[in-house]
């Protein structure tokens, strides 16, 4: 995972200093305050809570140090709407600190995402990288998804381990990647080459494109080779986060580094 610079706050814990806009996160459900409470990078600001739910969290809120306002649901569906499933949980904090690709180290693989905008898809594949264990996901600024509260509970507290890059141009991007030694591997389902027979090669920079439109002209060209998923069933694409899952799969069965980078 990405390192995150750290200072100490007035609990004691390590945590950022105050996020310089005052925009405050709104974390909601029973994983994704567990994990922000557990997070001693995040600056704790405010928690809302049932009886119920602080019972169940009780070990790791004593451990934050935060203080509970206990609320009923109702109180948590009109702060957060009425299709959130909050679980009796709200929690306000600073935004984690802003991470750069010069904090990547030549940490591997990378999730790299062409205006994935939806904030489900793209809390799915934060979670998918964490459970393999990918060093980040870069996004872009714009025409991608917000950073918010439906993002960060679909995630269930992946956003506590994955760090979040967002770049102003994508192609500039993958280029610096590769200046700092990434292979670049872009996923497209018109590609010649199978992901059956691309060999893992590490460092790698994962590349996926938006349902529907998929890789842009100059995402494409950025690539140092296009693969496809392989399907054999009568349905001939994936969601952007089933095809991240299937090709950190494939990346995570073999973690040895692979040469030189590719041309």
């Amino acid at each position: 995972m990405v390192p995150r610079n750290r200072h100490r706050n007035r609990r004691g814990r390590s945590a950022p200093p105050p996020h310089p806009g005052g925009d405050r996160d709104l974390i909601y459900g029973v994983h994704a305050v567990a994990a922000a409470l557990a997070n001693p990078a995040r600056r704790l600001v405010r928690l809302r809570a049932t009886a119920n739910a602080a019972a169940r969290l009780a070990d790791v809120i004593a451990r934050s140090g935060v203080a509970v306002e206990t609320v009923d649901p109702a109180t948590l569906s009109r702060r957060l709407g009425a299709e959130a499933v909050h679980q009796g949980l709200l929690l306000e904090a600073e935004p984690l600190p802003p991470a750069g690709l010069d904090s990547l180290d030549g940490a591997s693989p990378v999730v790299v995402l062409d205006q994935v905008t939806d904030p489900h898809n793209l809390g799915a594949i934060l979670r998918t990288a964490a459970a393999f264990g990918a060093a980040a996901v870069i996004t872009t600024e714009r025409h991608s998804a917000h950073a918010g509260a439906v993002l960060a509970k679909a995630a269930s507290g992946a956003v506590e381990h994955v760090a979040l890059i967002r770049v102003a141009n994508l192609a500039r991007a993958l280029a610096d990647m590769k200046a700092r030694g990434y292979f670049v591997i872009g996923f497209d389902g018109a590609a010649e080459l199978s992901l059956d027979d691309a060999a893992p090669l590490h460092p790698a920079a994962l590349v996926f494109g938006a349902e529907g439109k998929g890789l842009r002209r100059l995402t494409r060209e950025s690539c140092d080779r296009l693969v496809r998923i392989p399907l054999a069933g009568p349905i001939d694409s994936l969601n952007v986060s089933a095809a991240v899952a299937v090709a950190l799969y494939a990346w995570s069965r073999d973690g040895s580094p692979a040469g030189e980078r590719a041309s």
